[in-house]
């Protein structure tokens, strides 16, 4: 559509002998009440003409009228002036640009991001908000990648510290050996269960020292698991090789079950830090810091840094003993990611509970004066909800990854096999599918929010053929290549032909033409949720057309085969789209 803008501006300057800039002209989609499907804002352009918007329009529209074949009429509604596309216009926009392979890919910009995403605790297996954060990260990452910037997808994994020396010290207390293969669980979620049973046990001395007449928290300091655990994590720190030995020994285990389910999930990494690497670092930047005079000590040797003019308050970066709080580790990471990538922006995934602290972690690199800090940026994201007894876990109270994947492809198969769609496929067919129509609706309906709202997950609501899901989407897409191999699409080339379209398709047209538009708009606001909503636009657009007209039994040949492209067009701007948030579509159903 940038003919028009720039026409326009060579209609002002003609008719009103003003020079303006095209990004003055402020082109938008019609709305569905007028006729048209291209609006120019005039009253921008009033100030030129000495005349009234309504005169502004029809000045402008009659000039563009003349000089671009392209637009058959206008029509001005106050200070809106609508354009009318002709029907050659959008054959030869199907034809030159959308049916092309690599239509929707963007030219690489030289620019280079890092998504930092999932950043689990290795004490525990992953949950539904890391659900979320992993989908996110990931489909974000796609995103960007599609327009233009190189990517770097990260994971910085905490391995350690008091939470992860708690699950060791009850492994070694009352697990007795037992193993991921001698107990038949995935290693997470084996070292979770020793994080549960440790809070139980460690209750249970809290519960006896309160009874011997101990506040409650003197209980929780006193008690001898947590002073044990608290002994194992000084000697984890000194390098003890017992204790190292064990550490690696169950991280091991955790990974190989992260692992597991990341590979479940689709989900994947180009590098892993690990906070037992990294938890030392930011030190040296403390020790900078007090020489620029950004922070300052106190009476007690701690390091803090003053941010009340800032609308902030004051912050603990260093304690008085010299070890580090989280945010003296989170400084000397950002450095060490972009020492090691020199990126121009870096993208933390992580929830809004932790906004104020990447605020702060933010403000202090740029008052350290680092150059980067510039592009460092929080994609905050709220939390995810279920229906009220909805998918307890083992617990009763963290909703597990690997279950609620489980529990979607289940319910995908008892979906799909009452529908009866699936009659003729193979068992290993049938597998398939259900998969991808589970994990498919799981990732649609927690991608198609915006990050920053919290979401209520229905598991039931979003496998819904007919809704604002993915399987719907997915249905779509089976659908049309069903029409696709009926019409033995692809045997003879298409060519061009002068004819009329129907209303369904040229909104169709015109719904897929945004395409490379809409995953430039996703990339600068982050937002998986622009391609999820325009993907299931296209595919509610098709379904209108596919019932509007007749494609296989079109009164024409030409017709036909503009059909048949039409369609095969659609189908892979679903394919490319669904891919961005890492969801797979069906060849049939």
């Amino acid at each position: 559509m940038n003919f028009i803008a720039s026409l326009t501006v060579q209609a002002i300057k003609d008719l009103y002998q003003v020079k303006v800039d095209e990004k003055s002209v402020n082109l938008q989609e019609t709305r569905k009440e007028f006729e048209g499907q291209v609006t120019i804002v005039t009253f921008p352009f009033t100030k030129y003409s000495k005349k009234s918007p309504e005169q502004t329009g029809s000045e402008i529209g009659d000039y563009l009228v003349a000089h671009a074949a392209e637009i058959a009429s206008y029509n001005v509604i106050k200070g809106f002036l609508n354009l009318s596309l002709t029907d050659s216009f959008w054959l030869q926009l199907l034809d030159t640009e959308i049916s092309k392979p690599d239509f929707g890919e963007i030219p690489k910009n030289g620019k280079r991001v890092m998504v930092e995403y999932s950043s689990p605790n290795t004490n525990k297996p992953l949950h539904l908000g890391h659900v979320r954060n992993n989908l996110l990260g990931f489909s974000v990452a796609a995103i960007l990648e599609a327009a233009g910037y190189e990517v770097i997808k990260t994971n910085l994994v905490n391995d350690r510290g008091i939470h992860i020396c708690k699950s060791m010290l009850a492994w070694e207390k009352y697990g007795k050996g037992e193993t991921p293969e001698s107990a038949g669980l995935k290693g997470d979620k084996l070292v979770g269960n020793y994080y549960v049973l440790f809070d139980k046990e460690y209750k249970k001395e809290v519960d006896l020292l309160k009874a011997a007449g101990k506040s409650e928290e003197e209980a929780k300091r006193e008690a001898p698991l947590m002073l044990q655990a608290q002994e194992m994590l000084r000697q984890w720190e000194a390098g003890d090789d017992e204790v190292i030995d064990l550490w690696k020994r169950m991280n091991s285990w955790v990974y190989d079950g992260f692992e597991e389910t990341y590979e479940k999930m689709g989900i994947t990494f180009d590098k892993v830090y690990y906070e037992s690497n990294t938890y030392l670092l930011g030190k040296d930047i403390i020790e900078e810091g007090l020489s620029k005079g950004v922070f300052f000590r106190k009476e007690d040797n701690s390091v803090w840094i003053d941010l009340t003019a800032d609308g902030l308050d004051q912050k603990l970066v260093l304690r008085g003993d010299g070890t580090s709080v989280y945010i003296t580790q989170d400084l000397g990471t950002a450095q060490l990611k972009y020492d090691d990538y020199r990126m121009d922006n870096s993208i933390y995934v992580v929830g809004n509970e932790q906004d104020y602290h990447f605020k702060v972690l933010f403000l202090i690199l740029k008052k350290l004066g680092k150059s980067w800090a510039e592009g460092l940026y929080h994609l905050s994201y709220g939390m995810v909800d279920l229906p009220s007894g909805k998918m307890k876990s083992r617990e009763g109270t963290v909703v597990d990854a690997d279950d609620l994947m489980a529990e979607m492809i289940d319910t995908a198969k008892l979906r799909t096999e009452e529908l009866g769609k699936v009659d003729d496929f193979s068992e290993e067919e049938k597998g398939g599918l259900y998969e991808m129509i589970g994990l498919g609706a799981l990732k649609y309906f927690l991608l198609k929010v915006e990050p920053k709202k919290r979401l209520l997950f229905d598991p039931n609501e979003s496998i819904d053929f007919q809704g604002h899901t993915g399987p719907f989407i997915q249905y779509t897409h089976a659908r049309i290549k069903s029409v696709l191999t009926k019409g033995n699409y692809g045997t003879t080339p298409f060519s061009v032909q002068p004819m009329s379209l129907e209303a369904s398709e040229r909104d169709l047209i015109k719904e897929l033409a945004k395409f490379t538009d809409i995953v430039k708009g996703a990339a600068a606001d982050y937002s998986p949720a622009v391609i999820a909503n325009y993907v299931y636009e296209v595919a509610k657009l098709y379904n209108k057309f596919y019932h509007e007209v007749s494609i296989l039994k079109a009164e024409e040949k030409s017709l036909k085969e503009f059909r048949l492209n039409l369609s095969a067009a659609t189908a892979t701007v679903i394919q490319k789209a669904m891919r961005l948030l890492g969801i797979q579509v069906p060849e049939r159903m």
